[in-house]
C-alpha cells in the first residue's frame, strides 16, 4: 500500500516558517561551519542522540551553504531550509519505500515558492533556481534517501513461523498404525516363530523397526518442506530489494539520457 503524504504536511508557502528573519540574521554572520552548526542546532530545536544529530545538523549546514553559493536572499534561505525539513520529516515518518511521494511533495512545496498565485503559492524563486534547487535536493537528499531512513526510522525485522498441520496429523496416523497391528497379522507371526527352525525372528524385527523408518521419512519431508518455503520467502524479499533499487536508479539513467539526447 503506497505511503500517503499526511494531511498537516501538504505544500504551503513556508519562507518564515521555522527560520525567522531575525534567525537569518544569525545564521548570515556564522563563517565557521561549528558554528553555523550550533545556531541551526538552536534554531530548528535539534534534541537528538547521536549520529542522527549530527545527520541532521550536516544537511541544514550543506543546505546553507548551498544557498550562499547561490547568492539567495534570507528569504529564499528560509523557504528553502524549511522545505528540506518538510521533506526530511516525510521520508522519515515510515521505514517503507516512499522516494516517489517524498519527490512529489518536494516539488509540489517549490511550484508553491515559484508561482504568485497568492494566498496558495508566491514567487520568491525564479524557474532558473527552481531548476537548481529541484537539483540539488535530488542529488543531496533523494539519492541517499534510504541512508537518512536507515539512521532516523526503526527497522523492520521477518518473524518467520511454519505450521504443518496437516503433516502432523499424517504424522500421528502413521505411528498409530505401523504400533498397532491386527490380531490376525499377531497370531500368524507367533505361529511362524514357532514353527521356524532359524534363530532369526524376522516378522518381529520388522514391526519394531517400521515405526522407526516412517519417522525418519516424516523428518526428511518435514526438513525438505521447511528448505523450500524458505527458499521461496528469500526469494521474494531479494526480488523487493531489487524493486526498491531499480526504483531509486531509473531516474538517474532517465535523466543521464535527456542530457545526452539534448546534446
Amino acid at each position: 500500500m503506497p505511503y500517503k503524504v499526511p494531511q498537516e504536511l501538504r505544500a504551503k508557502i513556508m519562507h518564515w516558517t521555522d527560520v525567522s528573519y531575525h534567525d537569518m540574521e544569525m545564521i548570515n554572520k556564522m563563517e565557521l561551519i561549528p558554528d553555523l552548526e550550533s545556531v541551526l542546532c538552536r534554531v530548528f530545536g535539534v534534541d537528538l542522540p547521536e549520529p542522527k544529530r549530527g545527520v541532521l545538523l550536516e544537511l541544514y549546514v550543506d543546505t546553507v551553504l548551498f544557498c550562499r553559493d547561490c547568492s539567495f536572499t534570507a528569504e529564499q534561505t528560509s523557504a528553502l531550509l524549511s522545505i528540506v525539513k518538510s521533506v526530511h520529516e516525510v521520508n522519515t515518518k515510515t521505514p517503507q519505500n516512499n522516494i516517489e511521494e517524498c519527490f512529489k511533495y518536494c516539488k509540489e512545496l517549490l511550484f508553491c515558492h515559484s508561482v504568485r498565485r497568492p494566498p496558495f503559492s508566491t514567487n520568491i524563486f525564479s524557474f532558473e533556481e527552481v531548476q537548481s534547487v529541484l537539483r540539488y535536493i535530488y542529488d543531496g537528499y533523494v539519492r541517499h534517501y534510504k541512508l537518512y531512513k536507515y539512521i532516523f526510522t526503526p527497522q523492520e525485522k521477518l518473524d518467520l513461523s511454519l505450521t504443518y498441520s496437516e503433516i502432523s496429523d499424517h504424522a500421528e496416523h502413521t505411528e498409530k498404525d505401523s504400533s498397532a497391528p491386527d490380531a490376525e497379522n499377531v497370531t500368524e507371526t507367533e505361529a511362524e516363530t514357532v514353527l521356524e527352525t532359524d534363530s532369526s525372528p524376522q516378522p518381529q524385527g520388522e514391526s519394531i523397526i517400521e515405526p522407526k523408518g516412517s519417522n525418519s521419512e516424516l523428518k526428511a519431508i518435514i526438513e525438505k518442506e521447511i528448505r523450500e518455503q524458505m527458499t521461496f520467502v528469500s526469494g521474494q524479499l531479494d526480488q523487493q530489494l531489487k524493486q526498491i533499487v531499480d526504483q531509486q536508479t531509473s531516474p538517474v539513467e532517465s535523466s543521464q539520457l535527456k542530457k545526452k539526447t539534448k546534446k
